[in-house]
């Protein structure tokens, strides 16, 4: 397999960047993107575009950055033009797990990414790299799972998914079940929703108890810069004995006793076939 690369959406707000990182890094890069907004994106960066057949025409890998909810559609697609090892590689585990990829092509690999994004707490000295929420300036971690195909075409799924998210830190392989429980799982049904709490109880400080949000808001942060770094050891965990207590009290109030099914196989499944199919 070459280091040819067909993008698909490569004009899109999430593909253009993983498609600027690997032009800039001298892949041979096929962008493919049907929107006049995602052509001008392109144009202004100078990265051309061309038609599908063009695109796939010899690429070894093709990178599907697109809705979950086309992806099986898209695949169905182009599966005809691609020729055995072609590597489809998609950037969420939603559409794979909801098994809405298309089985009768076995001489086809599927590959699977996802970035982490920068973490919290990082020794990142350069304003630019501190303030990248998101990745492509800050150093982040990748997971990645190979679903199907030969074990050495890893490498390569591997080392695009590297490329298109550098700089990068660590790069984790798991399977693609282990990538859907930490999203949608991990990082939307559970962290996300307590973000999304958190700023409704901020709200509620404000709107409730007459204190200024901005006031809540910085309790809140700062609390939990200690609370995170303490939990996840990046500190030492010296909490009192009553905040303990206080812990145990809160969760009883706000968490159900079987919260942890959210990121069970079965929840997280069901959660994939929302993202995908629109319904459970």
């Amino acid at each position: 397999m070459g280091r040819s690369v067909a993008m698909f959406g490569a004009g899109g707000k999430m593909g253009f960047r993983v498609t600027k990182k690997l032009f800039d890094a001298g892949y041979d890069l096929r962008a493919i993107e049907i929107g006049a907004e995602g052509q001008a994106r392109l144009a202004e960066a100078g990265i051309p575009f061309v038609d599908t057949e063009a695109a796939l025409k010899g690429a070894g890998v093709v990178v599907l950055a697109l809705p979950d909810s086309i992806i099986g559609k898209v695949v169905a697609q182009i599966e005809p033009q691609l020729a055995a090892g072609t590597m489809l590689l998609i950037l969420d585990a939603a559409a794979p797990y909801a098994e809405a990829l298309p089985g009768n092509r076995p001489d086809l690999t599927y590959f699977v990414g996802h970035p982490c994004h920068p973490p919290l707490f990082n020794d990142e000295t350069e304003w630019s790299a501190r303030h990248d929420y998101h990745g492509g300036v800050a150093r982040q971690s990748i997971v990645c799972a190979l679903m199907q195909g030969p074990e050495e075409h890893y490498a390569l799924g591997a080392e695009i998914c590297q490329a298109m998210w550098s700089p990068i830190d660590k790069v984790h392989r798991v399977t693609v079940e282990q990538l859907a429980i930490l999203e949608p799982g991990l990082s939307e049904m559970l962290a996300m929703c307590m973000v999304d709490a958190l700023t409704e109880a901020v709200d509620a400080c404000e709107s409730r108890y007459g204190i200024a949000r901005e006031a809540a808001k910085d309790f809140l942060i700062g609390h939990l810069n200690v609370e995170i770094a303490m939990w996840f050891g990046y500190s030492p965990k010296v909490p009192s004995d009553a905040a303990l207590r206080l812990l145990q009290f809160g969760k009883s109030k706000i968490l159900r006793d079987d919260w942890l099914e959210a990121i069970s196989p079965k929840v997280v499944r069901q959660a994939s076939d929302l993202i995908v199919h629109g319904k459970i």
